[in-house]
């Protein structure tokens, strides 16, 4: 819906559903993963389940989301995306999210580690927000309403808390599924509540230049991010259920 900006931001509402849709699908598939981590046995073992249970938290349920939902922001002016800018917000909620798994994943689980771990990660979700947003190319310039700024980051570090209490504390297929469709609202609110504290003021001497952009991306990265974590989910369990029928 349009926001009181003095240029409009309206939002595109399939794209809006996709964005919420890959968070759960990631969040889902970040939670199974991260039982690998307090369960393994090496060294190895221990680093392959913090990597990929955090690219697949930070780089499908939040950054995707993320991307997805900034092309549905459709505004009466020529956007695109910078590259580099682009891809170092992809690569802060990827490693804010592996640092804040290995925190909490390691030793034994307690609130103080799970708040420490929270507030680095939750940090590494706005700094991915706002450095998304810098990557906008547009005869525009952004300014933050602070206070909504401030709301964002806190929903950011409440997610990430969230998350990593769910990632340790769960288990059964069902209750992981709420947890992600939480999960999924929660990076959402972030978003949206970040994109509220733009306002968007024309600027004669700022011009979008060549980027990322297109009508058709969003739901073209929905599509290929989609079918990425459905391989990662479908081999997670394949093989959670050969540990399963080995131990038996």
């Amino acid at each position: 819906m349009p926001h009181d900006h003095v240029v409009q931001c309206v939002h595109d509402p399939l794209l809006v559903v996709l964005s919420y849709l890959v968070s759960v699908l990631g969040s889902f598939t970040a939670l199974q993963l991260a039982i690998g981590i307090p369960g393994a046995r090496t060294f190895g073992q221990r680093v392959g389940a913090i990597f990929f249970s955090g690219a697949t938290m930070g780089g499908g349920a939040i950054w995707a989301m993320h991307f997805i939902a900034m092309l549905a922001c459709r505004m009466d002016i020529p956007v695109s995306y910078d590259l580099q800018l682009t891809t170092q917000s992809a690569g802060i909620a990827i490693a804010s999210c592996m640092i804040g798994l290995a925190i909490a994943g390691s030793g034994v689980f307690g609130w103080g580690k799970l708040i420490v771990a929270g507030l680095f990660m939750g940090a590494g979700v706005a700094g991915m927000h706002y450095t998304g947003m810098a990557a906008m190319r547009m005869p525009a310039t952004i300014r933050y309403d602070m206070a909504m700024v401030g709301a964002s980051a806190a929903i950011a570090v409440v997610a990430s808390i969230a998350a990593l209490w769910l990632a340790f504390n769960l288990r059964g297929r069902m209750r992981m599924l709420g947890s992600a469709l939480m999960m999924g609202a929660a990076v959402c609110g972030m978003h949206y509540t970040g994109m509220h504290a733009a306002t968007f003021v024309p600027d004669a001497n700022a011009v979008a230049t060549v980027g990322l952009s297109g009508e058709r991306l969003g739901t073209g990265l929905f599509a290929v991010t989609s079918a990425m974590l459905a391989v990662v989910l479908v081999t997670s369990l394949v093989r959670q259920r050969q540990r399963a029928t080995m131990r038996i």
